[in-house]
């Protein structure tokens, strides 16, 4: 059996177990097999391209080097994506873009949640509009819209209240809603 062959039969499990064990056959196989889909989620908080690279790089690192933590229960993917989202959120941090970007008041103004803003639109379209986004912004808007988290959630991730998650998420979709007609 070809390397490609034993590649094309690998299970997570397997990925996984030869990762740890060093092999570059394993190695390359993750690296290809979650590459592309873990780039849009480093996109959606990134600025740019090169950012989203570096972002990704460093999310690969962090995987590879944590892969004996992953337990095989829930998806791998989805720890993957966890990682991925986390080291974007450091990558934010240490640039310090989100303290500048997020307001730190209470103020909620909730828009109406029927106005389904991105049916009409191409994924990348949508990553384009939502790297407008103000970093603080972006970053909500994603943990919330797309990852799935509560605003509590946010607010714990991101070390600010819960009103101000959901007072940044309205913001986002505000500006969306500027954007989007305009496109």
């Amino acid at each position: 059996m070809t390397s490609s062959t034993q590649k094309a039969k690998m299970t997570d499990e397997q990925i996984v177990k030869g990762c740890i064990e060093k092999n570059p056959i394993a190695q390359k196989y993750l690296y290809d097999k979650f590459a592309r889909k873990m780039m849009g989620v480093c996109l959606r908080y990134c600025d740019s391209q090169e950012e989203g690279e570096d972002v990704l790089q460093m999310g690969f690192i962090t995987v590879f080097e944590h892969l004996n933590s992953f337990k095989g229960t829930g998806s791998f993917e989805g720890w993957i994506r966890k990682i991925m989202v986390n080291t974007a959120l450091t990558n934010i941090r240490k640039n310090k873009k989100f303290k500048q970007n997020v307001a730190m008041d209470s103020v909620e103004f909730m828009l109406p949640s029927t106005n389904h803003i991105a049916e009409n639109f191409a994924a990348n379209d949508l990553l384009k509009i939502i790297q407008t986004l103000p970093t603080g912004f972006r970053t909500v808007f994603n943990l919330y819209a797309i990852e799935g988290y509560s605003h509590k959630e946010i607010g714990d991730l991101l070390n600010i209240s819960e009103g101000t998650s959901k007072s940044q998420y309205s913001r986002a979709k505000a500006h969306l809603q500027k954007i989007i007609p305009n496109r």
